[in-house]
């Protein structure tokens, strides 16, 4: 599970390191920019973390991804957003969180 702050929400990565990421409502539109992307789930006082990506686009509808079907399964609620415009920057990271949450919908 991640720590909830408001409608911010703090991810680990294996490494230690930790992450801010600002969590959305499912559904919000965002503009053409890079970013490591955290679909959730918020249960009664905290997030779930059923999927890590990124993406260079965050304007690309979510609805259209290709593990859409997981996140509904999973009961997806929020995203969480972590600008990073340098692509091997969020590779790193993306390893890193799911290298420590196993998310259920990297898995498969």
């Amino acid at each position: 599970m991640a720590t909830r702050t408001s409608s911010t929400v703090t991810l680990q990565g294996r490494s230690g390191a930790k992450y801010q990421f600002e969590a959305f409502d499912w559904g919000t539109e965002f503009k053409p920019r890079g970013a490591v992307y955290a679909v959730l789930r918020l249960d009664p006082d905290e997030y779930a973390v059923l999927y890590i990506g990124q993406t260079g686009d965050l304007s690309e509808r979510f609805d259209d991804h290709h593990k859409a079907g997981c996140f509904a399964s999973h009961r997806k609620t929020h995203i969480g957003i972590h600008l990073k415009a340098v692509e091997r920057e969020r590779l790193v990271i993306e390893q890193d969180l799911i290298a420590f949450y196993y998310p259920p919908c990297n898995g498969s």
